[in-house]
Order: C-alpha cells, then sequence, then structure tokens
C-alpha cells in the first residue's frame, strides 16, 4: 500500500487531505524535473534544480562579459524557473485546500460535514439535541453550536470531530458569530433576550447584553469588531451594541421581523432581511440609517455576501429561491431555484460556490455564486439549519 495512504489514515481529515495534495505535488515536481532534463539533453532526472547549472559541451552563448552558458543549459535554467512557479503554485493550492461545510440538522441533532472539493457529506458529528446556529474558530479548530433546549453552546473539536465541551448559555440559544480577531463568540438567546459574549481563551461566559427587541435571532459582529448588529422575531428594528462598551447603542428602524444580517466585508453598509413583509433593507453603518429597499421572495431570511463585497445572498423561505444583489448598484441580479424552505446560507473563501441550507428539503443546494445557477444538492440530516464554511 502507497505510504502516503498509510500517514494519511494516522492524521485529522483536513491535515489528511492537505498531506495527499503535498504528495501530489511532490510526484508533479519529479516528472517536471525529468521533462527539463530530457528536453536540456542531460537524459536523467536530478533530485534538486541544481542540474540546471551543470556545464554540457556543447555550443555557447555570452549571458555577460564575464560568464557563457551552454544552449541546453540555457534552456533548462529558463524551464527552471518555470517549474519553480509551477511547483510553488502546486504547494500554495495543498496548503489552501478547499474547506469544509458544516451543516447543523436540528431535528438530527447533528452536524453534517461536507467537502467543499466534491460536495459529498464525509462526517456527521453528534452536536447535543437541537443545534441551530454555529460558528467557527479562526483557526479552524474549534467549532461552536447552540444547543437550543439544552441552553449551551456545544464547542467541537474539528481535528477529531467530537464534542470536547459545553459552555452555558442564556435561555433558548439560536444564532452564534465570532468576532474578526477570533477573541469572542457571540450567542443570541431569544427568551432571555439577550446576546451572550464568551471568551476563546478561557471558554467560559463574559458578559451579556440585553436587547430591546424581543426573540434575538442573529447576532453578528461588524468587520471591525467593534459593533454587534442583532435581529429579533418580535421587532421592527436592529439592535445596535458597541462591544467595547458591552451596551446597546441604539436601534435601527427595518421591517416587521427581522432575521438574517450580513456586512458588506468593508464594512460600510449592512443587508437586513425582513421576513414578514419580504424586503432587504441596506443600511449605512456609518450613519445607521437606511438607505434602500429591496423587494426579495417571500418570507426572506438568511443574508450572506461575497468575501469580495460585489454581491450579497438572500434566501426566500417561501419561494424556495435565492436572491442575488449586486452590492454596487444595491439592484437585484438575479433569483435561483433552489430546495425547500431555504434558510441560512454560507460562501466559500474563494467566492466561487455558495451553499444554502433547505430545512424542508433536508439538503443543501450548491450555487455557482458567479454565474447565479445551482450546481447541485447535497442531501444532509434533517431540517438543516444553516451552513458555516472553514
Amino acid at each position: 500500500m502507497d505510504e502516503c495512504v498509510q500517514k494519511c489514515r494516522l492524521l485529522s481529515p483536513r491535515s489528511a487531505r492537505i498531506q495527499r495534495l503535498r504528495h501530489r505535488t511532490r510526484i508533479c515536481g519529479f516528472v517536471l524535473r525529468s521533462l527539463v532534463a530530457q528536453h536540456s539533453g542531460l537524459g536523467y532526472p536530478f533530485s534538486s534544480l541544481g542540474w540546471a547549472l551543470l556545464p554540457y559541451p556543447e555550443k555557447t552563448t555570452q549571458t555577460s562579459s564575464t560568464e557563457t552558458m551552454t544552449i541546453p543549459s540555457l534552456l533548462a535554467s529558463r524551464l527552471a524557473g518555470s517549474l519553480t512557479l509551477t511547483v510553488a503554485a502546486l504547494i500554495s493550492s495543498a496548503a489552501l485546500a478547499a474547506p469544509f461545510a458544516y451543516v447543523p440538522n436540528e431535528k438530527s441533532g447533528t452536524i453534517s460535514v461536507i467537502d467543499t472539493e466534491n460536495d459529498t457529506v464525509v462526517a456527521e458529528i453528534k452536536a447535543g439535541d437541537k443545534p441551530r446556529g454555529l460558528a467557527a474558530s479562526i483557526d479552524g479548530k474549534t467549532l461552536y453550536v447552540s444547543d437550543q433546549p439544552n441552553n449551551s453552546l456545544v464547542k467541537i473539536d474539528l481535528e477529531q470531530r467530537v464534542v470536547s465541551g459545553t459552555i452555558d448559555l442564556g435561555e433558548s440559544p439560536e444564532g452564534v458569530s465570532i468576532s474578526p480577531d477570533g477573541k469572542w463568540v457571540a450567542a443570541a438567546s431569544e427568551i432571555s433576550n439577550s446576546v451572550n459574549f464568551i471568551a476563546t481563551a478561557t471558554g467560559r461566559k463574559t458578559f451579556a447584553v440585553k436587547t430591546r427587541g424581543k426573540n434575538p435571532e442573529h447576532a453578528v459582529f461588524s468587520p471591525d469588531g467593534k459593533l454587534m448588529y442583532v435581529s429579533a422575531e418580535e421587532a421592527d428594528s436592529v439592535d445596535v451594541i458597541d462591544v467595547t462598551k458591552r451596551k446597546q447603542v441604539a436601534s435601527i428602524k427595518v421591517g416587521n421581523r427581522p432575521r438574517g444580517i450580513a456586512f458588506r466585508p468593508d464594512g460600510k453598509f449592512a443587508y437586513v432581511a425582513s421576513e414578514l413583509v419580504n424586503t432587504v433593507y441596506v443600511i449605512d453603518v456609518a450613519k445607521r440609517k437606511v438607505i434602500k429597499q429591496l423587494a426579495t421572495g417571500n418570507f426572506c431570511n438568511g443574508v450572506t455576501a461575497s468575501p469580495d463585497g460585489s454581491r450579497v445572498f438572500v434566501s426566500n423561505g417561501k419561494d424556495g429561491t435565492v436572491s442575488a444583489i449586486d452590492a454596487s448598484t444595491q439592484e437585484i441580479i438575479g433569483n435561483i431555484p433552489v430546495g425547500k424552505r431555504p434558510w441560512n446560507m454560507a460562501i466559500t473563501p474563494d467566492g466561487k460556490k455558495l451553499y444554502v441550507a433547505n430545512g424542508r428539503s433536508n439538503s443543501v443546494s450548491v450555487i455557482d455564486a458567479v454565474e447565479l445557477k445551482a450546481i447541485g444538492e447535497v442531501k444532509v440530516g434533517e431540517t438543516p439549519w444553516g451552513v458555516v464554511i472553514r
């Protein structure tokens, strides 16, 4: 059996995949060196790039006033440069192996793990009795999942794919997010009408902030980590929390039952979906003011922005579609059919693929976020709530 395969079986899932890519990179490097050696007339491969500088008894060309290089050696040297760039690119691709998508399944009590390289479920992780909101640590080693009936935050070791601990929260926790610096995990608690802040360094709840809106669902950090926007199911506004001051400092009027929230990466605008009025509200963050309203499909709820900030995506629960917004014009540019009751979503770091949890189809739709079309559907557990990618 291949030595690499044997070693990979002993590694964590992510480490094993990277190890296999590096193994392929070494093979590609060996093949490329062989081709260069053949083209240069050397006839056999070498273990390093030093062969490119070996003398060869053929016609020479002047490269400077003090040195000469044989034609085959010159060719080899040039090919060596291309080889170096090629291998570097291969190594980079190994380091940037396709991430995993994690999907909480409310009724199954599990997290489905999707390999975004081939869009297949590669694992199921037990995560409490009713997992809902979730967020991954910046280093990709820990997943934080709200467990609603147990009023707790479940910590999952992503290397081993097992529960590593729980943290007590307020009653009925739902949406979870992590600060841009990775120091805080925030969880909105519906019955407690509060947002709980957990220090990732200690794994303990440090403080909580009461919200004006009842039944807060999503609590999302701004890109600079200074503010947090909170939506509440029994409200018509978005609460603004100053994270440093640890208190609510404003409310921004939107439509009835605000749900999903997403900031554009530059932090200038936020997008809030108000489910009962089928409208997305575009907020100027600095002015704390709605600057535009966009009519979407019926029961809009989940919202996410592309990594480059060029597009914003909104799921429409009753219509079974996802609306795409051009963030430069603030206009809807397409509606993509997905499964039943699309909910919360996530997009890959390269901005190419969007993953949408279909709550009543027990599946995740995969969308080409560039071409704006569905390209696949992945079956997961019962009643998927959302997606996080890391």
